[in-house]
């Protein structure tokens, strides 16, 4: 059944509650902070309603519910553990066109409670239409988490501007242009506040629907972790809700994209496997172009923007065309396929230092003799499909064969797959779903995956 989610005026609006127990205190709670005059009808009723009705704040009247009682009320709250009275509240506002709510009590419903994420006024309610509250319950403590708790004095002072906007400017698109910059920035006290400039701007009487573009221009280069949407850090989530233009990576998965809004521009600028249907060159000028234009752009990298990303490429051509940006760190590769098979990249006793490289750099080519036992843990970004040359270049370093090496596919994301082996048989490996990433090192023989760790059971390390 579709539901009409609503918000209630009911400051000064007579109200009823039959019940006076736990569940019903519950509800007080809620309704108090409306401004409702509230009426309360229990035989018995819980301390704290009783000192509620002493302080004046509500009224209660010590008896059975009587159908006569709903008479004059805008909303009536039954809880009671009394299925009948439930029963007969509901039927009486159904005669009267009252809305009524029983408490977990879903064919005796009008209407539902939603769980609330509060911030001053503004309020995040979540209904699930009684199926589950607990689910509701959940996602509003993950809501809850991710809204920064200044929003409430944010919105306050946002509002003034607000109403001093609608006050000073035209009606038309330019006003709405104006309405729209300023629910993207921040609101200050000062008198040069980028925020309250914009609301002051005047709007060219002879153009009233002209759009003002006072928007700094500025580009986010977000890291989008490994694929798998929960690994997204909170500020990456709330960027990519918010861009109006997405450009990203092509392993970028769309479990990751779909965060983004409906209305934003999606560009896929991936370069992989040696297939360039963009340009570095474009991808900057994508970038510039946007943000000069005042949209919100966020260039969108697979795992941290500052690891094998063509980061430092981008912020030069940024910082040249004049266009401020803000890194935004990603959980990189590395850490997904580590954590993908439980292995730390560091060890006391075997791994005192972690290399990353890239397939196309592995090969360290250090000439001096390797110790005995190296104690690095090797991080081989895009290892590419064939290892044959790779373990060869490794053995003709002095590595030794047993060396442990995991191959990890697709790190973190639902179809991740784990090879497991040794230097030796490194080049005989079956290819690995793109992207891979390379781990070797004593430090994998410690594994605490018992399924990987037996791989290398009864091997020596030496």
């Amino acid at each position: 059944m579709a539901m009409l989610p609503i918000f209630l005026k009911l400051s000064g609006r007579r109200c009823l509650l039959v019940g006076a127990g736990t569940v019903a205190l519950e509800k007080i709670g809620s309704l108090l902070k409306t401004g409702a005059k509230l009426t309360v009808i229990a035989p018995e009723a819980r301390p704290e309603i009783q000192q509620l009705a002493t302080e004046g704040r509500l009224v209660w009247i010590q008896r059975a519910f009587e159908l006569t009682d709903l008479d004059g009320n805008f909303l009536v709250i039954t809880a009671t553990n009394v299925p009948q009275v439930n029963s007969a509240v509901y039927q009486g506002c159904l005669d009267r066109n009252v809305i009524c709510n029983s408490v977990d009590d879903i064919p005796n419903c009008d209407f539902y409670f939603g769980s609330i994420v509060a911030r001053g006024d503004l309020q995040i309610a979540i209904s699930t239409a009684g199926e589950s509250p607990a689910v509701a319950q959940r996602l509003r403590r993950e809501i809850d988490e991710q809204l920064p708790e200044d929003l409430g004095e944010w919105l306050k002072n946002l509002g003034q501007l607000r109403r001093e906007v609608l006050e000073s400017h035209p009606r038309g698109d330019a006003r709405k242009a104006v309405l729209h910059q300023l629910s993207h920035r921040q609101v200050c006290e000062s008198p040069t506040c980028p925020s309250r400039r914009i609301a002051s701007q005047a709007i060219p009487e002879n153009s009233p629907n002209t759009v003002i573009n006072s928007v700094e221009p500025k580009v986010y280069l977000v890291g989008a972790g490994p694929g798998d949407p929960d690994l997204l850090t909170v500020k990456a989530l709330r960027l990519i809700q918010n861009a109006e233009v997405v450009l990203h990576d092509d392993l970028v998965p769309p479990a990751v994209l779909e965060n983004a809004s409906l209305n934003a521009e999606i560009v896929n600028v991936g370069k992989r496997c040696g297939a360039k249907n963009i340009t570095q060159d474009e991808i900057n000028a994508l970038m510039v172009e946007h943000a000069r234009a005042g949209r919100r752009v966020v260039r969108l990298k697979s795992g941290d923007p500052l690891i094998f990303g063509r980061a430092a490429e981008e912020m030069r051509a940024l910082g040249e065309a004049g266009i401020a940006y803000e890194i935004v760190p990603g959980i990189t590769a590395a850490f997904a396929a580590a954590a993908a098979i439980q292995c730390s990249l560091t060890d006391r006793n075997c791994a005192s230092n972690v290399v990353f490289s890239t397939g196309q750099h592995a090969q360290s080519h250090n000439q001096s003799p390797l110790p005995e036992r190296e104690d690095a843990t090797r991080v081989v970004y895009m290892p590419g499909r064939d290892l044959t040359l790779l373990a060869a270049q490794w053995l003709d370093e002095g590595l030794p064969p047993n060396l442990p090496c995991v191959v990890v596919s697709r790190a973190a994301q639902p179809d991740q797959q784990v090879r497991c082996t040794t230097l030796a048989a490194l080049g005989a490996a079956e290819a690995a779903l793109a992207p891979s990433l390379l781990i070797a090192g004593w430090s994998v023989r410690n594994v605490t995956s018992a399924a990987i760790a037996d791989v290398w059971a009864g091997q020596s390390a030496v």
